[in-house]
């Protein structure tokens, strides 16, 4: 499945929009509790599933795909629409068949860019962080203070050159980066967000092909 998951985005370019930095980012979830199918079901939902990819990349609706390491993956759609973003993954037999907790978030980049992945496709794997709010009592009245230092931790790490992207899902909806080469867990825990409990993470290995996210 994990190969199949791999060729089906090695197939998928990027395609460069200059200085465009809002989109739609959708997260395929992996899903637990999904209904066990029969590899015959699986491998037809699996070919619905990239024909669908395929057709949304020609039409310049997808612009970037790639699966996680252990299951689901990520879309980012050329639109600001949600409303938009979410009909065009209704035709996805994957989706229809609820196969994937699914969610579909604007996405605001504000370091980095996306360009064209040019063929022979060579895919790489990265450090994909999310930060999920965690706002509480006990955090809401300093959310402002706390995710401004929050934000300087960021540009520290982005001052490394190790950061491909840095978006957010806008106000109080969390964010992601993207970072290239090693990286310790204890960096992103050591972020004031997440040490004040304004921010829980999830670390995961990003497939993608070299190039999307402009790198060289």
């Amino acid at each position: 499945m994990r190969l199949l998951l791999v060729f089906t985005f090695c197939l998928i370019g990027v395609i460069s929009y200059g200085q465009k930095n809002q989109y739609v980012f959708v997260f395929l979830n992996h899903k637990p509790d999904a209904v066990k199918l029969s590899k015959e079901e699986s491998d037809k939902i699996m070919k619905g599933h990239m024909d669908n990819i395929n057709r949304l990349a020609k039409e310049g609706k997808l612009i970037a795909a790639g699966p996680f390491e252990g299951g689901g993956g990520i879309f980012v759609l050329d639109t600001k629409s949600v409303e938009d973003g979410t009909a065009w993954l209704s035709t996805d037999p994957g989706v229809q068949a609820n196969r994937w907790n699914v969610e579909v978030l604007p996405f605001y980049v504000r370091h980095g860019s996306i360009c064209l992945a040019k063929e022979p496709y060579e895919m790489v794997t990265y450090n994909f962080v999310r930060f999920k709010p965690t706002v509480t009592k006990s955090t809401a009245p300093d959310y402002p203070e706390i995710f401004a230092k929050h934000d300087d931790y960021l540009k520290e790490i982005k001052s490394t050159g190790s950061v491909l992207i840095d978006g957010t899902f806008g106000d109080h909806e969390g964010g992601i980066v993207v970072i290239n080469g090693d990286l310790q867990r204890e960096v992103i825990e050591h972020d004031p967000g997440v040490q004040e409990g304004l921010f829980t993470v999830d670390i995961k290995k990003l497939w993608i092909a070299k190039g999307a996210f402009c790198e060289k």
